[in-house]
């Protein structure tokens, strides 16, 4: 089924984007603008055979627009500095508070609906809990400076009186997923398991070094990306109150429970070396996430969502394994 929307991507040629891109073809959305910098060949491959208006350079969207007005029907900006190991706080405020207040502006002054991406490194230690309410966004502290940029965006957005029609923050957990081949050191720990499996036959997990967990028993709220796309999609569709909303599973599992589906999908025997935690990330180690999914729940989205184990053997057996592309 074609649509008429007109649908821009930001981040288009990244991993959430070029998925988001694919989804939306599957669906019958062709006329989509892509929004990125083009220029990481590495990144190429991900927007392959994808049907598009237009590509777009970052820098240059704004001006764009202007000469276009009125051409755009919805914005998924999902185009962020994602480096957790960025330390220099300029370069993400640049990209995560600055860039976004331009598109928030853009999608106000235009009347567009706008979904967008937080982070959950908003929610730092998790001394708050993880739940999506807007009055703790000033309370909470991120651990680095990628999630003090989300954050101080978050709050931007919440201060605002003049808003576009619709508006979500999506708070993203573990995102894993095809399409992250570019990611280098902040690939999901998915995608670096199996290439040490497939390489060592065994893989590397961090230490606990926190009394609390034993090794392998942290935890996350992992979230396979087709799950991602299809919350995007559903709150750009149906539009329930503006607003920040959690984008995880509700069920955090341990790094144990992700690496055991790795090996059982690869029907491997399971083994597993535990290294210490790189000590530049040690102290801002998160141990526990869980994304308390009440208020997308409450909004109306009652989709299932993918089991740790499901998502890891659809991602491992239909694109892993062969260097496949979504």
């Amino acid at each position: 089924m074609e649509h008429n929307d007109v649908i821009a991507v930001t981040g288009a040629a990244g991993f959430i984007g070029s998925y988001l891109v694919g989804y939306l073809n599957r669906l019958g959305y062709e006329r989509l603008v892509l929004v990125d910098d083009f220029s990481d060949e590495h990144k190429s491959a991900n927007l392959s055979g994808k049907k598009f208006l237009h590509k777009i350079h970052r820098e240059q969207f704004f001006d764009w627009e202007q000469a276009h007005p009125g051409f755009m029907t919805y914005v998924f900006h999902l185009g962020a500095r994602t480096d957790t190991t960025e330390m220099d706080y300029e370069v993400h405020k640049k990209w995560n508070l600055d860039y976004s207040k331009r598109i928030w502006d853009l999608c106000t002054a235009n009347n567009i609906p706008l979904v967008y991406a937080s982070s959950a490194a908003t929610y730092g230690n998790g001394e708050h809990g993880y739940v999506d309410h807007h009055d703790i966004a000033a309370k909470l502290h991120p651990l680095n400076p990628y999630g003090v940029s989300k954050n101080e965006f978050d709050i931007w957005a919440l201060e605002q009186k003049n808003t576009p029609p619709f508006w979500a923050g999506l708070k993203f957990f573990n995102v894993f997923g095809p399409n992250e081949y570019h990611k280098g050191r902040m690939a999901s720990v998915i995608f670096h398991a199996f290439n040490q499996v497939r390489e060592k036959g065994e893989v590397k997990l961090f230490r606990s070094h926190n009394p609390a967990y034993k090794d392998g028993e942290q935890i996350r709220d992992f979230i396979y990306v087709k799950d991602v796309v299809n919350i995007c999609l559903w709150l750009m569709q149906n539009q329930p109150a503006s607003g920040l909303y959690n984008c995880g599973t509700g069920k955090a599992r341990t790094f144990k429970d992700l690496v055991k589906a790795i090996f059982d999908t690869l029907e491997i025997p399971e083994q597993i070396v535990y290294v210490d935690t790189p000590i530049d990330i040690r102290d801002k180690y998160q141990y526990f996430t869980e994304a308390d999914m009440n208020k997308l729940r409450q909004a109306g989205y009652n989709e299932p969502f993918y089991s740790l184990e499901a998502g890891v053997k659809e991602y491992v057996s239909e694109y892993l394994k062969e260097g496949k592309y979504f």
